[in-house]
């Protein structure tokens, strides 16, 4: 399939590098009035028109719209069960994520509803937010579980997830997240919840191969440190590398614990520290690096101080933006939004934040090998926009729905159903 007509051909890489860190991220390198060409699902080619190739399959006319590769999103909670638009009344009220959690609320309310359900309606449930999220233009996802909360649900969570990834067009990797609160059954007694997640879900995990990270919440009033490196640690020896919940409601030290155990990511940072920014930056003498993961559309949706994103960067460290679409705090899985927020409020410049949600969200769930920028031998997921009159247009008109065709495996999606 040859792309031609491109207006400008976004996101280009000849290099190697499995994310980009510090100046680098204001680099995204483009081409203007450009073609590409795939062959079996994978970027073969691309260049300017005058030097088009011809070809005998199928043409696709850009007629001037801007071409740019799919989003990454390295954060998500899309399996779960219903809404809960009553927590987002009691919020506007003010009460806070914290005080709705204690009332039984947040995410233990989720994991009630959720016990409630089939697999085959949660995956109903949760291929409309799929298709969703397609649509805005993502094209690899991470999913974690942590609704279930108890061995035989957090398992049932997986099993969805591993269907969704089967059968769904876009790339998935799944996460277990039994430690995302204690379940009910536990409460009072979290070293025992603990145990249980050490000592039974994560073998059980592990033997069903229903995951590829292991996450923890480690936060104020949720995970100790302690618990925390437990749980990676157990997870390391199942060869599940961790990504942590960390510095989201309070300097938590998810940070240290995060790094001390190679962790892929560390998501939210709403409370980080300079002290934590230090222990990013002593990563240099690491084999791999650790990620920091903002979640813009958490803070706008709870009214919370968004990640120093400005400061990762100064600090020459690799940024990755994601959405946090779950029903609580981010009922959203819109990643144009998320890299306008990430502009607006963490001061990023568009090509720093198109980065973030790209190359370096897919390097936080350890795919740009493959994913996240428009390179030969990349995966050819990527959307076609409207004519745009800069890059920097997408992020400016923050609501304005600019795609106009999204490709996945280098077949166009169809969203008629």
């Amino acid at each position: 399939m040859l792309i031609k007509n491109i207006g400008k051909l976004v996101g280009v890489r000849d290099d190697e590098k499995l994310f980009l860190a510090g100046q680098e991220m204001a680099e995204l390198q483009t081409i203007d009035d450009a073609w590409m060409l795939v062959d079996d699902g994978r970027i073969e080619a691309f260049g300017e028109m005058d030097s088009m190739p011809s070809t005998d399959g199928e043409v696709v006319d850009a007629e001037g719209g801007y071409v740019f590769p799919s989003f990454c999103d390295s954060h998500t909670h899309i399996v779960y069960a219903g809404s809960r638009e009553g927590e987002f009344v009691d919020k506007i009220r003010g009460l806070s994520y914290a005080e709705i959690a204690r009332r039984g609320g947040g995410i233990l309310n989720s994991a009630d509803r959720l016990h409630e359900l089939s697999e085959d309606e949660l995956y109903e449930q949760a291929m409309r937010r799929v298709r969703e999220i397609v649509k805005k233009g993502t094209g690899a996802v991470e999913i974690k579980s942590g609704y279930g909360l108890n061995t035989a649900d957090e398992l049932k969570m997986l099993r969805v997830i591993r269907r969704i990834k089967q059968t769904a067009p876009l790339k998935v990797v799944a996460t277990f997240l039994g430690a995302h609160a204690v379940g009910r059954e536990y409460a009072g007694r979290q070293a025992e919840y603990v145990d249980l997640i050490v000592n039974e879900m994560l073998p059980e995990v592990a033997r069903e191969g229903l995951a590829d990270f292991v996450d923890v919440f480690c936060d104020e009033g949720f995970f100790t440190p302690d618990e925390t490196d437990r749980i990676l640690k157990t997870g390391l020896k199942y060869d599940l590398r961790g990504k942590i919940h960390g510095q989201e409601l309070a300097d938590s030290g998810g940070v240290e614990v995060a790094v001390a155990n190679g962790a892929l990511s560390v998501d939210h940072l709403e409370s980080m520290t300079d002290r934590d920014i230090d222990i990013f930056s002593s990563q240099s003498a690491l084999p791999s690096m650790t990620i920091s993961t903002a979640l813009p559309g958490t803070s706008f949706f709870l009214n919370m101080p968004f990640a120093p994103g400005r400061k990762i960067i100064e600090a020459g460290l690799p940024l990755a933006v994601a959405s946090d679409y779950n029903p609580g705090s981010t009922p959203s899985g819109d990643m144009k939004f998320v890299v306008s927020l990430a502009c607006i409020k963490m001061r990023l410049l568009p090509a720093e934040a198109i980065n973030a949600a790209t190359v370096n969200s897919a390097a936080a769930m350890g795919l740009s090998g493959e994913y996240g920028s428009i390179r030969r031998g990349n995966v050819a997921n990527f959307f076609i926009t409207e004519p745009l009159s800069s890059v920097d247009f997408l992020p400016y008109a923050y609501t304005t729905p600019v795609i106009r065709r999204v490709f996945l495996r280098g077949e166009e999606q169809s969203f008629n159903q």
